[in-house]
């Protein structure tokens, strides 16, 4: 079934989509769960770290119980799957998001990529396309770079 995209626009800090079944909405807390996979996504398949960490850092972020996290996760995976467009679309909703949020979702992508304990080049090749693409600057990156290596450090 063919969920084509008829138009969209962003409201408030909503991102409204019609196709021919109806309106969607989507958040930002969609916004963070989509652009997690999409950079664990980076290494080929989304291993079991991955997918335990990202439903971990949902939960603490936006103080969601387990069954939210996952049920906001699966969602996320099943409509990027079954509708690409909707990722480019997702962008324009990052515009609505602070530069203090822009940083934490680049910070959760690093932790992301590190959680199967392999840096994997293609990984990192997602998460610099996501973050361009959602216009998080190099300095935003740059910040969550140096949080990251702060927390991960040892003697930190």
């Amino acid at each position: 079934m063919s969920r084509e995209i008829l138009s969209s626009r962003v409201e408030g800090s909503t991102l409204i989509v019609e196709t021919a079944e109806g309106l969607e909405t989507y958040d930002s807390k969609f916004l963070v769960a989509a652009t997690l996979i999409y950079v664990a996504r980076g290494g080929g398949k989304i291993e079991p770290e991955e997918s335990s960490l990202i439903i971990d850092l949902i939960e603490e972020h936006f103080h969601l119980q387990g069954a939210e996290s996952l049920e906001l996760i699966t969602r996320a995976v099943e409509e990027t799957v079954d509708n690409p467009a909707l990722a480019i679309l997702l962008t324009d909703l990052a515009a609505t998001i602070s530069n203090g949020e822009k940083e934490e979702i680049a910070l959760m992508g690093l932790k992301v990529i590190a959680a199967d304990g392999r840096r994997d080049v293609s990984e990192m090749e997602q998460f610099n396309a996501a973050m361009n693409d959602m216009g998080i600057s190099p300095e935003i990156v740059h910040r969550a770079f140096d949080r990251y290596f702060d927390q991960t450090m040892p003697g930190s």
